[in-house]
């Protein structure tokens, strides 16, 4: 938007002399007619609020959750973004119950979100979170992305294979110890 330094100084309630004296010290950005009027230009779009989110799947992965926090918020400060907010979870990319990214994502003051690669946000339903953040006016940031449609159909196919996998194994660990708890208590029951 752009105002008469008279208009920007009722804005701004003072007097027209600080509006002139702001604009010579450079505080204010500029722009000139083409009869020689000097208009003060605001931006109309307030400063963005930029989140940075970094997720790892387990806690042995600490020392990852860090150094990736580490890279994002070099390429943000890189990008000039000023980082409102960072978020580290710990936690499966399928799992669709991560409190700290669901508060991320409700916090509407949050106008982008910055991750190092999409799988890190979430295993699926990328785009349909894309297209409700836009619809909000927000976005998301992947640093990565995949490079073609096949990357990315591939990128799942692991995701998909790994997670199955883990919860194979966990379920066989969780038989083992009910197995475990039982000879204990049955042993525990013949001491009696």
């Amino acid at each position: 938007m752009r105002y008469k330094i008279s208009q920007y100084a009722k804005i701004e309630k003072v007097g027209y002399r600080c509006i002139w004296n702001r604009i010579k010290r450079g505080e204010l950005k500029t722009e000139r007619t083409p009869t020689g009027r000097i208009l003060v230009v605001v931006d109309e779009n307030p400063e963005e609020s930029v989140a940075v989110y970094c997720r790892v799947s387990s806690s042995e992965n600490k020392d990852n959750l860090d150094r990736q926090k580490d890279r994002v918020l070099s390429y943000c400060y890189a990008k000039g973004y000023k980082v409102d907010k960072v978020v580290t979870e710990i936690g499966s990319g399928l799992n669709d119950k991560r409190p700290k990214l669901e508060a991320l994502l409700t916090d509407l003051s949050i106008t982008r979100i910055v991750v190092e690669h999409s799988d890190r946000f979430s295993r699926f339903g990328m785009n349909f979170i894309s297209k409700l953040l836009e619809t909000q006016g927000r976005k998301i940031e992947v640093i990565n992305a995949q490079e073609s449609d096949r990357d990315d159909l591939m990128q799942d196919f692991v995701s998909i294979t790994t997670s199955f996998t883990a919860r194979l194994y966990g379920l066989r660990r969780s038989k083992r110890r009910t197995e475990r708890i039982i000879k204990e208590i049955e042993k525990e029951n013949d001491n009696d």
